[in-house]
């Protein structure tokens, strides 16, 4: 492509009133920060795979590892990604421990990317 075919506005500034509302609306740096991270974590399809599974049902590690056929090493880390992203949360027991998404929000999220993937 030539550079002349490149569309590039004459001025610098053409809507300030827009600007200035976006700007004041705009979330700290620290807190897009922190979002962008966030999506980063479902950038993985195996976590994006333990985050479905969990979203059906609590399941401890091997019941996730023999569903993905992956080691339960594998999925241990995993799970402690998605658990610093507080994405899932666990419970023991007795000396198994169970995981399940956090809250309502992480079944949203997912739910909302599936349904964009899916749209024609």
């Amino acid at each position: 492509m030539k550079s002349k075919d490149i569309e590039k506005c004459e001025i610098t500034v053409i809507h300030d009133d827009i600007i200035n509302s976006v700007k004041e609306k705009m979330p700290d740096e620290e807190i897009l920060y922190d979002l962008a991270e966030l999506y980063k974590v479902f950038g993985d399809s195996t976590r994006v795979k333990i985050l479905w599974a969990l979203g059906e049902a609590e399941m401890c590690v091997c019941d996730i590892a023999a569903l993905l056929n992956m080691t339960q090493s594998a999925i241990s880390h995993q799970l402690r990604i998605l658990k610093q992203a507080r994405l899932v949360k666990n419970r023991r027991e007795g000396k198994v421990v169970y995981y399940s998404l956090d809250d309502d929000h992480v079944k949203e999220i997912f739910s909302q990317g599936l349904e964009h993937i899916k749209e024609k």
